[in-house]
């Protein structure tokens, strides 16, 4: 009685596992294959439980999410041999309808997903070489606004392409678009002249207008100047004027006085600095109001 509740519990054991690996769950993120020796048996695109023959079949699952795929640097000649150095990314999926599925399994067979990239990533540089290399299309062209038309163009091929390995191409961009190593210094040499070139122009440009600014205001200057020495002289000669004007009233009004005062102007300019010695004769008019006969007063003179 003993042996066999043992027995049935390894029976009802074994019936558990058994059910239990026939069941499989597939996720939201994901799409399965039923594959039983390697052929295809059940597609599983849609997430929920799954059944399968126990060690007879198994389950393959490929991530059903938008994936990305980055290609390698290659070099382009676009038409007007200007080489560029480009690389790309992709976004793409496997397809999501069942016969997609069916599809890529049958061209990527045990590879799986990478196996997939390379084929893609083979495409993708040839559709980048192809698109990019056409006639009409330069290296301003990548580098303009219509660079977004190419990547369209890329995408569409290849997605062309690629449908054939049971992929959809959802998006393809170019991250970078440079000159090659060999190229980049002799680039920058002549961006280098041509820039120093500008440079020595505008200090030229600089310098002639700085020299007419020059040239203004040294102009400017000398008609100050000459126009306030203009000015300067008739007031000199006006003062000068004046002063004989007043020296004339003063010896008119009193000659004696005014002769008086011209001689002791006459002896203060005379007798200065180093200039004291004198051979003069002492009869001279000069000594007049030095030996006291010129300051005799007006009464006894009259007198």
């Amino acid at each position: 009685m003993l042996r066999g509740g043992v027995l049935l519990t390894a029976i009802l054991a074994i019936a558990i596992a058994i059910a239990l690996s026939s069941i499989f769950i597939v996720d939201e993120r994901e799409k399965a294959l039923v594959l039983q020796f390697g052929q295809i048996k059940q597609v599983k695109t849609e997430p929920g439980l799954g059944f399968k023959i126990p060690l007879i079949q198994e389950v393959v699952r490929y991530d059903g999410r938008i994936l990305s795929l980055d290609t390698p640097e290659i070099e382009i000649t676009p038409s007007d041999d200007r080489r560029l150095v480009v690389d790309a990314f992709t976004r793409y999926r496997i397809g999501h309808q069942d016969e997609d599925i069916v599809q890529f399994r049958q061209a990527v067979g045990p590879g799986g997903v990478r196996f997939a990239e390379d084929r893609l990533s083979s495409i993708l540089i040839d559709e980048i070489r192809a698109v990019l290399g056409a006639a009409g299309v330069t290296s301003n062209t990548i580098l303009s606004p219509e660079r977004a038309e190419l990547m369209n163009r890329i995408r569409a091929n290849a997605d062309a392409e690629a449908s054939a390995l049971g992929l959809d191409v959802v998006d393809v961009r170019l991250k970078q678009t440079n000159l090659p190593e060999q190229n980049l210094a002799a680039t920058f040499d002549r961006m280098r002249a041509e820039r120093e070139r500008e440079a020595t122009d505008e200090r030229a440009r600089g310098a002639e207008a700085a020299q007419r600014v020059q040239a203004q205001a040294d102009r400017t200057v000398v008609e100050i100047v000459s126009e306030a020495n203009r000015e300067a002289e008739i007031v000199r000669g006006e003062a000068d004027a004046e002063r004989n004007s007043i020296f004339a009233d003063a010896y008119g009004a009193d000659e004696d006085f005014f002769r008086f005062y011209r001689s002791l102007a006459a002896y203060e300019r005379a007798l200065q600095g180093q200039n004291s010695t004198f051979v003069i004769t002492p009869d001279s008019e000069f000594f007049e109001f030095l030996d006291g006969a010129g300051m005799e007063p007006a009464g006894t003179a009259a007198n």
